[in-house]
């Protein structure tokens, strides 16, 4: 009598059959794969850091604090399902950090003793109920983490231990993600796909020998569905969810085309999508001399150190893009660096880059389109006086955005004189019940404090919030060192209200920064506010002058035009009780009252005093 099979395995089955229906077999020609270790670094690979830390003293610090931090490991018990409102995902990082340091540092040393801890980590993540799929973020890190400890570590591995954390991988990693209800990921052009892609085929990859069939068709399916979010990047590399989210997205996609190229010899199309190879660029000019991101959308306040950035440097050869990347190694705070869940595979990235000696950067001025474009311009790389602008357009309703079109920071003398508050803590506000990720114009989202336009460096009209359909434009650059500009077509985020909305922000003899913005009222009347949020201490000397004070700096804000409008500060107390607290910030702006159908020109000038 034929035997039974289990209405669980009939549905693997047809998920699998539909997956390997629906895409292209992009893996036809492999016909074998290497042996373990194969993800990320062939065996052989550690004799090429070894030399490249014997040769560069950025790099022996880097690993000199890799293998430090393993040691510590060694002590520190695995980790506990231990969940944080709906997420895991603390607990996926951190043993995707764990997993990474230990794993390079038995492949660097051949010390027992990390692979032993590696594997006690495993066994304690395998044993997990799962490892949460209604969040998906979450199984695709741990999955990545179990993926690199299993391969990495397999020699070292005892067989039942081997069979338990491979059953895992299968079970609680890629197989949920075959699930409907559990991967519409896979159709989203945010960092969920290019994070949870990376995680499966880690996965597929550490299993390949054992699942050949289900491995190639999670593979071939995450060729297809990357391409979705890659799009992002066009034209000009600009990536639309901002500073930290590009070390995110773009982190775990460079992970997702470097493994394929260790593993099959090529990224199959995807390191030569348009605009992924010059979004380094991007993320070099984002930061400005005080140190700090232009941290726009639901960004961080503090530079972070990007892996990433070594492995476009190397493809590029082009050092420069490591400008301030060093900087973070040899001038950071050691707990900072590694923090960094993904800091071994800067290690394997370096190439035959001297990182102690990188020249300046050429350009000064940097600019890219899509759907939230952004222009970036300073007056030097190597002056830590420096004045720094960065502009952005883009729509609310871009993944993260807030209504932050027209919107800019400003940098002199090392201060951050004009700022952007960036993101709350997601679970302050989802443990209050906020509804945080509708992005229509009358959601909860829109009235969170840090995240409508009234705190942000950009225009409010009657009190009323941008549009969340609207966009801003970047519609002109200039480059010329005398008088460094962009230009930002706002008037649909305004629609309704203003029937023109222009803003240019130029670096003016690389001495002071002027703000002009052309606009025009409506069929009805409009009261134009214009805001700057600083951290400064702010004191108005005179209607029109304002003089703005920090760490034993100062720069001036003259109000030119309108004539009949004077300078004014609002507090940035909280209104709700959900919102963060917003210590010592201020809003600095004006009002201007415009009749139906008028037009006035708003002329700002931001002046450091020296």
């Amino acid at each position: 009598m034929p035997r039974l099979l289990r209405p669980a395995f009939l549905l693997a089955c047809s998920l699998l059959c539909s997956i390997a229906l629906a895409q292209t077999n992009h893996l036809a020609s492999v016909d074998a794969v290497p042996a373990h270790p194969r993800i990320l670094l062939a065996p052989g690979g550690e004799k090429a850091i070894a030399r490249k830390i014997a040769a560069d003293p950025v790099a022996r610090q880097v690993h000199e604090l890799i293998m430090a931090e393993s040691g510590r490991l060694l002590q520190v018990a695995p980790l506990e399902r231990v969940m944080t409102g709906k997420r895991l995902l603390h607990v996926s990082r951190e043993a995707l950090r764990r997993l990474f340091f230990l794993s390079y540092a038995y492949r660097m040393s051949g010390d027992a003793r990390y692979a032993a801890r590696g594997e006690r980590e495993m066994l304690a993540v395998a044993a997990f109920t799962d490892w949460n799929p209604s969040h998906f973020l979450d199984v695709g890190e741990m999955t990545m983490a179990m993926a690199i400890g299993y391969d990495w570590l397999n020699a070292q591995l005892p067989v039942d231990s081997r069979a338990r954390i491979r059953e895992a991988i299968i079970a609680k990693g890629i197989d949920p993600s075959l699930v409907p209800a559990q991967n519409s990921w896979l159709k989203v052009s945010n960092n969920w796909n290019q994070v949870c892609n990376a995680g499966m085929v880690f996965g597929a990859m550490a299993v390949y020998e054992d699942q050949p069939d289900k491995a190639r068709a999670i593979i071939n399916r995450a060729i297809d569905s990357v391409a979705l979010p890659m799009q992002a990047y066009m034209p000009d590399g600009a990536y639309p969810e901002g500073y930290n989210y590009w070390g995110y997205g773009t982190g775990f996609n460079v992970l997702l085309v470097s493994a394929l190229e260790n593993m099959f010899g090529q990224s199959f199309g995807l390191g030569d999508k348009p605009g992924f190879m010059e979004t380094a660029d991007y993320l070099l000019h984002m930061t400005g001399p005080s140190g700090l991101p232009f941290n726009y959308s639901d960004a961080v306040t503090g530079q972070e150190l990007f892996p990433a950035m070594f492995w476009y440097a190397q493809r590029r050869n082009a050092p420069s893009l490591l400008w301030q990347q060093r900087t973070l190694i040899t001038d950071g705070k050691p707990a900072a660096i590694v923090g960094n869940r993904l800091l071994p595979a800067l290690m394997l990235w370096l190439g035959e880059q001297n990182l102690g000696a990188i020249a300046p950067p050429a350009k000064t001025v940097w600019s890219g389109q899509g759907s939230n474009p952004v222009a970036l311009m300073r007056s030097s790389w190597t002056d830590p006086a420096a004045i720094f602008v960065g502009i952005k357009g883009g729509s609310p309703s871009n993944s993260h955005g807030h209504m932050d079109g027209g919107s800019f920071v400003m940098d002199a003398d090392g201060v951050r004189w004009a700022m952007d508050f960036g993101m709350q803590e997601y679970e302050s506000l989802e443990s209050k019940k906020v509804d945080l990720w509708n992005m229509k114009q009358d959601s909860q989202r829109w009235q969170v404090f840090r995240y409508g336009n009234q705190t942000h460096n950009t225009l409010t009209v009657n009190g009323q919030l941008q549009q969340v359909d609207g966009k801003a434009y970047l519609t002109a650059v200039d480059a010329t060192p005398a008088r460094m500009s962009a230009t930002v077509e706002m008037a649909w985020l305004y629609k309704g209200t203003l029937s023109k909305a222009t803003r240019q922000i130029a670096i003016v003899d690389k001495a002071q920064v002027s703000v002009v913005d052309e606009v025009a009222a409506g069929p009805a009347a409009a009261t134009v506010r214009w805001t700057m949020l600083t951290g400064a201490r702010v004191e108005l000397i005179s209607p029109r002058v304002a003089e703005l004070r920090k760490n034993g700096k100062r720069l001036r804000v003259h109000l030119d035009a309108p004539l009949n409008a004077t300078l004014a500060t609002w507090p940035t107390t909280p209104p709700h009780d959900y919102d963060a607290a917003n210590p010592g910030t201020t809003l600095l702006g004006f009002d201007t009252a415009l009749a139906a159908g008028q037009s006035a020109q708003l002329r700002v000038r931001l002046v450091p005093v020296h």
